[in-house]
């Protein structure tokens, strides 16, 4: 499988070109925005965004019952002093 590089382009570069930032995000395509050669945002297509929205912690609910035990607190006491010795 080959990956393609995402282009870079530095924030007063992005500036300039938001609008073929944006067509190219339209179209499907990243672009990440640096600053003083660092990584600060990126623009990317609208339906990444919505694939990778964080889902809520409710779903897991009841998912780890039974994990620390009977007493789940004194187990994480337990594993604290660990640290402390």
């Amino acid at each position: 499988m080959l990956v393609a590089k995402i282009p870079r382009k530095g924030a007063e570069s992005a500036r300039s070109q938001l609008p073929s930032l944006l067509d190219a995000a339209q179209s499907g395509r990243s672009t990440l925005i640096t600053r003083r050669g660092r990584a600060i945002a990126a623009v990317v297509p609208a339906s990444v965004l919505e694939t990778a929205r964080q889902r809520s912690i409710l779903e897991l609910a009841g998912s780890g019952k039974g994990y620390w035990g009977r007493d789940s607190s004194a187990t994480l006491r337990r594993m604290r002093g660990e640290w402390s010795r």
